[in-house]
């Protein structure tokens, strides 16, 4: 009888090659290397800004990012976190930055020039809207045309002879309207222009934004990467000559790159994402249906739920995987009802961000935000709070709710 752990023709998983490693297994191993020195089996933190010059460097180009000179161009924990980054992804390469919004900026700056024009979902993160609003136009003239990004036919109607860029989130923030990625990079692929998207609420194993034909992806990894609210940074995921560029421009020259120490946090709480991200996905759905349920709620927009404009769409996308963690809903009354629910929570922490092991909630009135005239009535007449599910009790979550709404609303 064969002793061979290995059914027939299944092929042998190599640490060293992470396509032949599921998931789980990619992120544990994938960019970890066996340090020379001590033989430890952890990556070391390299706290170094410099690294030892070849006999000869004076033909080197001193803003090469390939091999280890100057932190600025690359750092060992940099490196290591890149590869596990592409890998998980499914991309061929990854360049990552200091913050999420240094990723994102890097790839407007390195694929756009003067007089190219872009089309943007018109609900996005705050700071691409003051890009392409305010800054770009302003100071490189380069255009860009707000649309419903979850409406392919205006997505279409917007590209014109000079669109070099479609930009969307899989999930917008923070009304949740999902993109239909394989509709959007047809559109753009058609055009000759590039498809980015910001996939910082839809982190791998969830969905992959290039396996439906964007060609480049953006992860705040501060959020679901990182996972535990410590440490900030920031990711270009595609494939290698979309990325080389950006990581010669925008990361060398600009200086954006992530620190040693940042780097080498995520890699250490990227190892947990896909048991973290598992218990985000069951939470959510089930304080989304208490929060639907309730009466005491205005309104409440999660992909999961059948109620929510696109539901569809996320149902097909996603393929079973899931919803999403994060979700946009108000209690019945003014701004001052929302802060004092807020303000009745025990369990949930009211602070920005997402993706942490604590679940966060904000409260954003019905003005302050770029592109808000874009939201659906319900946030304009209400405002809204923007929750992040963590990775608490699911039945902890909707007690601290129920109970945060009785001392809201006494009867």
């Amino acid at each position: 009888m064969s002793t061979a752990p290995y059914a027939s023709g299944t092929p042998r998983p190599d640490k060293h090659d992470p396509s032949t490693l599921a998931f789980a297994t990619q992120s544990v191993h994938v960019g970890n290397t066996i340090d020379k020195g001590t033989g430890a089996v952890r990556t070391p933190l390299v706290m170094a800004n410099s690294y030892l010059l070849p006999e000869d460097p004076s033909t080197m180009d001193w803003s090469s990012p390939e091999g280890l000179v100057y932190t600025r161009n690359s750092g060992a924990n940099q490196v290591n976190l890149q590869t596990k980054l592409a890998a998980i992804e499914g991309g061929e390469d990854a360049v990552a930055f200091a913050t999420g919004v240094a990723a994102l900026h890097s790839v407007f700056f390195t694929h756009l020039k003067s007089g190219d024009h872009v089309v943007v979902s018109n609900v996005t993160y705050d700071a691409v809207y003051r890009l392409f609003a305010e800054l770009f136009p302003e100071k490189y003239g380069i255009e860009a045309t707000f649309v419903d990004i979850s409406d392919l036919d205006a997505v279409r109607d917007a590209v014109r002879p000079n669109t070099k860029l479609v930009h969307a989130e899989t999930i917008a923030n923070p009304t949740t309207t999902v993109a239909d990625i394989a509709g959007l990079a047809e559109i753009a692929h058609a055009a000759g222009a590039l498809l980015s998207v910001d996939s910082t609420w839809t982190p791998p194993p969830f969905y992959r934004p290039l396996r439906d034909g964007a060609d480049l992806v953006v992860h705040s990894l501060t959020k679901y990467i990182n996972g535990h609210g410590d440490a900030m940074g920031g990711v270009v995921v595609g494939a290698r000559d979309l990325v080389d560029p950006i990581r010669h421009e925008a990361m060398v020259e600009v200086g954006g790159v992530i620190s040693p120490f940042n780097a080498w946090m995520i890699m250490r709480g990227s190892v947990t994402l896909p048991l973290r991200l598992s218990q985000h996905l069951a939470s959510a759905e089930k304080v989304a249906a208490y929060l639907a349920s309730d009466p005491r709620i205005a309104y409440v927009y999660y992909p999961g739920l059948e109620s929510h404009p696109q539901h569809e769409t996320a149902r097909r996308q996603f393929a079973g995987a899931g919803f999403g963690a994060m979700m946009a809903f108000a209690v019945d009354g003014d701004s001052e009802t929302q802060n004092r629910f807020v303000n009745n929570l025990q369990v949930i922490t009211s602070a920005v961000s997402l993706g942490h092991d604590e679940s966060l909630i904000v409260h954003v009135g019905g003005s302050g935000r770029g592109g808000m005239e874009n939201y659906p009535e319900p946030f304009r007449k209400y405002g809204h709070l923007r929750l992040s599910i963590g990775l608490e009790d699911a039945d902890d979550l909707v007690a601290d709710i129920r109970a945060a709404l009785d001392a809201t609303f006494p009867s």
